[in-house]
């Protein structure tokens, strides 16, 4: 059993089973890179204040740089009994240089250790999630230009609502994952943020330089009070709500994939790469990787919970319930980045089944409101307008046909002002057509909408 770096006051090391339920290495070894990146700007920092002699210093480096690329090649070996990742390192570089490895923890502490590796971590997974998100707006964006004079019904209640785009509807999430875009950029001012040289709570008497490493780390500031600087979790906390709201917007889309899939919908089809069959039922084509998506959601959202339950009565500053950080924060960037990966290849490869969406947008009710608003602009009030149509709509469900199906003669006994230009306003194509206030579904709009998207992705392109 290896000694504790705290072993000096204690008579007696603690047994195995009690190191592996204190350990945090199984997960922490995560943050191997960081750990050695911020020991290199610590020890350069010490040297340039002449806390350590250049002869120190470089030995010490050395040794950084050897970790470094062992860790690379999963050469290192971990320890539970040295309890996290900081320990492990402080073990194996003095296994490297010998005595002198000591002396890398001069001016620093494990709380400010670990807030530095947690937030170097994060700012380089936000961005790669970034980058996930706009490859997703992208293959969108494809399917949308694609589909512009594609018409579906819409819906409200679930229940069939009005004629649009299906681009229209596409690039409703393309909006959505926007703002989670702006979320996670905006998250990224309190993550970028250095808490190295904040020492346990206190700072130190060292005449160290934080904003030095920090500038060595590309920290774009640092923490002002050293007790914040160690027991703040606010930044990955944020990212769990920002990564919660994305997942709800995938959710969402998981959830229209996997009607649209059905046979009953039979809007769209999945490629084979993201579907699955039955163990028992040959015709089957599951869509697997939507509901998996709309699944691993939960997941999220309970390690955004967890982790406020875990701080919600903790006193400043450093607490051990705070090892429960890390879990939590690296499964959420895994499953985003799955989760985004996954769906944009299932909208690059989707196959968009335009005859069953035009039929079913062609035998509805969904152009009713185009009725009543024909109405309104012939003078009467649209509550009056909405009820006339209302009673030809039941007339129409009591006699097993639809309004495009009515004789003139009949829509006149509903109403003197309508007149033959009515079948055309009943059209699905005109329904869309028509419908162009800024930001509807009108094709011109909705052409509008693509341009701006354009852009948007690319001035995200310009200022990454």
């Amino acid at each position: 059993m290896s000694q504790k770096v705290w072993s000096g006051r204690f008579q007696k090391q603690p047994e195995d089973w009690v190191d592996e339920f204190n350990a945090s290495i199984p997960f922490d070894q995560q943050l191997v890179d960081e750990d050695i990146e911020g020991s290199i700007a610590h020890v350069t920092m010490l040297m340039d204040n002449k806390i350590l002699t250049s002869e120190e210093g470089n030995k010490i480096l050395g040794g950084l740089h050897s970790l470094a690329d062992k860790a690379k090649s999963k050469e290192l070996t971990y320890s539970t009994s040295l309890e996290d990742i900081h320990c492990n390192l402080e073990k194996l570089l003095t296994d490297e240089v010998g005595e002198i490895g000591g002396k890398l923890h001069t001016g620093r502490s494990r709380n400010d250790q670990v807030a530095t590796d947690m937030h170097l971590y994060l700012k380089r997974r936000v961005l790669e999630i970034i980058e996930s998100i706009e490859e997703l707006q992208e293959n969108l964006l494809v399917q949308a230009e694609e589909h512009v004079y594609t018409i579906m019904p819409g819906y409200t209640h679930l229940q069939r609502a009005q004629p649009i785009s299906f681009s229209h509807h596409l690039m409703a999430y393309f909006w959505m994952l926007e703002r989670d875009k702006d979320r996670m950029k905006n998250g990224l001012e309190r993550i970028d943020l250095c808490p190295l040289g904040a020492g346990a709570l206190a700072g130190t008497t060292y005449p160290i330089d934080r904003l030095q490493t920090a500038e060595i780390l590309g920290f774009q500031g640092i923490y002002e009070n050293s007790m914040d600087a160690v027991s703040d979790r606010d930044f990955i906390l944020e990212f769990l709500s920002n990564s919660s709201i994305l997942m709800m917007h995938l959710s969402r889309f998981a959830e229209e994939l996997i009607l649209w899939t059905s046979q009953e919908f039979n809007f769209v089809e999945l490629d084979d790469t993201f579907t699955t069959g039955s163990s028992i039922m040959p015709q089957k084509k599951n869509p697997d990787m939507a509901e998996l998506v709309r699944g691993k959601t939960g997941r999220v959202y309970g390690n955004l919970f967890s982790l406020l339950t875990v701080l919600k009565g903790l006193p400043l500053a450093y607490n051990k319930d705070m090892q429960e950080d890390k879990e939590g924060m690296f499964d959420t960037v895994e499953t985003t980045k799955g989760s985004l990966k996954i769906f944009a290849g299932m909208v690059g490869t989707m196959k968009v089944n335009k005859a069953s969406m035009e039929k079913a947008v062609d035998e509805d009710f969904s152009n009713a409101t185009e009725l009543a608003d024909y109405l309104a602009t012939k003078g009467i009030p649209f509550r009056q307008a909405h009820e006339i149509v209302g009673q030809l709509v039941l007339y129409c469900i009591q006699n097993n046909c639809y309004l495009k199906d009515l004789s003139i003669s009949q829509f006149k006994e509903a109403s003197t002002l309508i007149e033959n230009d009515i079948y055309d306003v009943l059209s699905p194509k005109m329904a869309v057509e028509r419908r162009n206030s800024y930001g509807g579904t009108g094709f011109d709009q909705v052409k509008e909408q693509l341009i701006k998207a354009k852009k948007k992705l690319k001035q995200g392109e310009l200022s990454s």
